[in-house]
């Protein structure tokens, strides 16, 4: 099978990386990928807004098949053009991938299902989200309705902090995403990532993770796209899972459905395992970045095949085939991040790193001028490595940070903490 895959990311080498493995892949396209995903893929200059653009190379090159990575075309629309064009695609139509582009959207729908999530009010206007931020009392989580590249929601600790939040949002800090915000109460308990694959009808679970998204060691610092993740996570336990199944996926599934949106793709639930159990943060509708890393390490089904059924509504009764190791990915970004930071900063050592056993450096934010490796993003590489332990797994892959020469780069000390 031809595949033509969307996004340029570390999420996009890993998948990449696993379609590689796949008996039935015939040649593997990218749009528009980056280095590490140029040395297993065909790069390809192509918008994937130009919807017509994507059907067209989709037509000439005889492709079969079409992954797509990233959140916002499949928010735009793609899949649905791809779908009407008769291409078969990997991914939510427009009206299903609302469950990320607008968190507003999703919060309602919980309610209306009765899904387990934090109390939220919507708002359009500053003065009465401060208000209610007020009357609800901090900590309160304050998020822009959009996407915002994992930037858009702050955890304030203090009122100060929420309304400075609010403002932000409608002072166009976020762009049309904080057009409208969503205020809500804080949950208490540790976060998870859970992921199911789901084809309209059916949702089989994939491995957890465990995602560490604020920038500093001991979570510390502001929210960013994600520093880190392992997998798998201790939180969630058999019982859980099943809970979460039952309680979150399968309702979501179909009030989904019962919308005449039927969710094809992935299913990326944001979890809060307070001590009432499992409670939604928020819904993505694509691989994580950075879990799909470490999903892919651990992935021993044929994802290609996975995928295929997912899109062709074929999931019943599949089940998925996963390593018993851990494995741990170590985000490193460049200097400043999430902040201002530089572009153009030199890289080495990569090939060396990869070197190590168990070890896999997916490239992020990356870019080659003169043919040299540089930064050209704010995450730039994930240092992904495997072991009989959550804790081998860490000193594996920090081993592999130590050998990357990047002076303008950093990365936490103390991904997969909780477990160890």
């Amino acid at each position: 099978m031809n595949i033509l895959l969307i996004g340029s990311g570390g999420r996009e080498h890993a998948l990449a990386w696993a379609l590689r493995k796949s008996p039935r892949l015939g040649q593997l396209f990218a749009a528009p990928g980056n280095p590490g995903i140029g040395a297993l893929a065909e790069l390809v200059r192509l918008d994937p807004f130009d919807h017509h653009a994507v059907i067209d190379f989709c037509r000439h090159n005889m492709i079969d098949f079409v992954i797509v990575g990233p959140e916002a075309p499949l928010v735009a629309g793609l899949a649905d053009a791809l779908d009407g064009a008769n291409i078969r695609v990997f991914g939510p139509g427009q009206e299903a991938a609302r469950l990320e582009g607008s968190k507003g959207y999703t919060k309602d729908l919980c309610a209306e299902a009765d899904i387990p999530t934090a109390a939220y009010q919507r708002f359009t206007e500053a003065a009465p989200a401060r208000d209610y931020a007020t009357r609800m009392g901090a900590p309160i989580v304050v998020k822009a309705d959009g996407i915002a590249a994992g930037k858009g929601v702050v955890v304030a600790e203090t009122l100060e902090e929420a309304h400075a939040a609010i403002d932000a949002c409608f002072d166009g800090a976020f762009g049309s995403a904080g057009a409208e915000v969503v205020v809500e109460e804080c949950l208490v308990g540790e976060e998870a990532s859970f992921f199911a694959i789901c084809d309209g009808v059916n949702a089989v679970p994939l491995a957890t993770a465990q995602d560490h998204k604020r920038v500093g060691d001991g979570d510390t610092g502001p929210n960013t796209g994600g520093m880190g993740a392992y997998s798998p996570a201790p939180v969630m336990t058999d019982a859980m899972i099943e809970r979460t199944m039952a309680e979150i996926i399968r309702p979501t599934m179909a009030a989904m459905a019962a919308r005449g949106a039927p969710f094809k793709g992935v299913l990326f639930a944001g979890l809060m395992i307070t001590a009432k159990g499992p409670e939604l943060i928020e819904y993505n509708v694509r691989f994580g970045d950075p879990e799909c890393q470490v999903l892919m390490m651990r992935l021993e089904s044929d994802l290609l095949e996975l995928l295929l059924a997912a899109a062709e509504g074929r999931l019943d009764g599949v089940t998925t085939q996963w390593r018993d190791e851990a494995a741990l990915t170590v985000v490193m970004a460049a200097k400043g991040y999430p902040g201002d930071y530089a572009k153009g900063t030199p890289i080495a050592g990569i090939e060396a790193a990869d070197a190590l056993p168990g070890t896999k450096v997916f490239q992020a934010g990356t870019a080659l001028v003169d043919g040299k490796l540089v930064a050209n993003g704010g995450r730039v590489l994930n240092v992904t490595a495997l072991g009989a332990s959550v804790a081998e797994a860490q000193k594996r892959a920090y081993q592999a940070v130590d050998t990357i020469d990047w002076p303008d780069g950093f990365s936490r000390r103390d991904i997969g903490w909780r477990a160890v």
